[in-house]
């Protein structure tokens, strides 16, 4: 056991997060999982992760959508979330151009039922080269699929359900090599149980007493994935982890 300690300031805290090396992920594309959770585990407070999100977290969580080439999240936090286009500054933009990404990452949202808000400011204030994007399945709902089609683009991945490496293969195959997870609890449930999951970062809130639900959902049946720790950071009272998966021989690197 080994003190984790306060060192020197880290100008920008987005710095060390640029510089992991997402080119070669474990399948289709690189996924990594963006989290906050309270002392006691919960992942929100009266169905809201914002009002869990301290200033420094919410800062780090709206400037690591640079690192994406799209940001996917589930339907259940679309609805509370009120989530919009993806917006960067210029700096940010400039960065994305010179590694060779769109100005822009587009919003992936993975839903069964597709009962979403379709005149909502997520899909019609979606710029065409970062046109929202809607995950769904083979059996959803014809009309509700129908009206998805005229503001967002459709990629059925699995029959009954939405099928995570399906999904990812498809994202891949449009170009989006690097996938940013907002969430929620199932969805990364799921994406871990299907060995998908390359990378948390899981922010840890100085907070107690939120709702009874936790950072990730396991689904019926799932094994138990293991993680490295790779690098920490403090800012005020917010705890910053940076977890890679472990290869299939168990031994981090």
């Amino acid at each position: 056991m080994e003190p984790l300690e306060r060192g020197t300031p880290i100008p920008d805290p987005l710095t060390p997060y640029l510089e992991v090396n997402r080119s070669q992920p474990r399948h289709e594309c690189w996924v990594t999982g963006h989290m906050v959770a309270g002392l006691d585990g919960t992942a929100a407070i009266h169905g809201r992760v914002g009002a869990l999100s301290t200033e420094p977290d919410q800062d780090l969580f709206r400037r690591m959508r640079q690192i994406a080439d799209v940001v996917m999240v589930g339907a259940q936090t679309i609805r509370n979330e009120g989530y919009a286009p993806m917006h960067l500054d210029e700096s940010a933009r400039e960065q994305r151009r010179m590694r060779g990404q769109s100005e822009m990452p587009p919003v992936a949202i993975v839903s069964r039922s597709l009962d979403l808000d379709w005149s909502s400011q997520v899909f019609t204030g979606a710029p065409e080269h970062a046109r929202t994007i809607v995950i769904t399945c083979a059996k959803a709902d014809p009309q509700r699929l129908a009206d998805a089609e005229k503001v967002a683009t459709i990629i059925i991945a699995g029959v009954d359900r939405v099928e995570p490496a399906e999904a990812l293969q498809a994202l891949a195959g449009l170009g989006y090599r690097v996938v940013l997870c907002e969430g929620g609890p199932r969805w990364l449930g799921e994406l871990v149980a299907a060995d998908r999951l390359d990378e948390l970062c899981l922010s840890i809130s100085p907070m107690m007493g939120g709702d009874p639900l936790p950072v990730s959902i396991a689904p019926p049946g799932a094994g138990i994935a293991q993680f490295s720790l790779k690098s920490t950071m403090v800012a005020d009272d917010t705890l910053f982890l940076r977890y890679e998966a472990k290869p299939p021989d168990g031994n981090g690197s």
